[in-house]
């Protein structure tokens, strides 16, 4: 099953989705330690490579994610769900396509400061498109940071309320993003 149901999430929904988390956390993890590293050590200029191309891959991915949800909306809420918490998840999830949107793209704006394209790893260029403004890469570099602790923050009590539906409510939230073959009975139907 390719494609959401609506009352199962799809295969492409579901690797976007795990790939893109592993991928974020991954960038984050990078992006720390690549911010400690001196000019004389041998990652110096590797790292920002690899965190600039993993960047636009996931630039593409986050698109490609927009669009199937226009092609293959996500499933029902659940009905036990009350209209507090399914506003709440609507919320969580425009944020967290929100920061990671702003995210990337104040990546490129560091990038791209000194009109220089980006490659990603000499596949393709991605040119400059905006550069050469005052302060670009530090009021850039400033936004990035933000945005990259509130998209890890917010994505951790995103997977916490995940975790909270599975443990505590016993319904069904997690595992439709876990697999589209596990049944959808919850402890509260048997």
């Amino acid at each position: 099953m390719w494609r959401n149901s609506t009352q199962h999430f799809g295969m492409v929904s579901i690797l976007l989705h795990w790939l893109m988390a592993l991928a974020i956390y991954g960038m984050f993890a990078l992006g720390l330690w690549m911010v400690g590293l001196g000019y004389y050590d041998s990652w110096y200029h590797d790292a920002p490579e690899i965190h600039k191309g993993i960047g636009l891959l996931l630039f593409a991915a986050l698109l490609a994610r927009i669009g199937w949800r226009f092609l293959s909306p996500p499933p029902k809420p659940l009905q036990s769900d009350s209209l507090s918490v399914r506003r709440a998840a609507r919320v969580a999830h425009g944020l967290l396509y929100g920061l990671l949107l702003v995210m990337l793209l104040s990546g490129y704006l560091i990038s791209t400061a000194e009109g220089k394209p980006i490659s990603v790893f000499g596949w393709f260029d991605v040119p400059a498109l905006f550069s050469g403004a005052a302060q670009q890469a530090d009021l850039a570099g400033d936004i990035h940071l933000w945005m990259a602790w509130s998209l890890i923050l917010l994505s951790a009590l995103h997977a916490l309320a995940a975790l909270k539906h599975h443990f505590i409510d016993r319904d069904v939230t997690l595992k439709r993003m876990l697999s589209y073959r596990i049944p959808l009975t919850s402890e509260k139907e048997k």
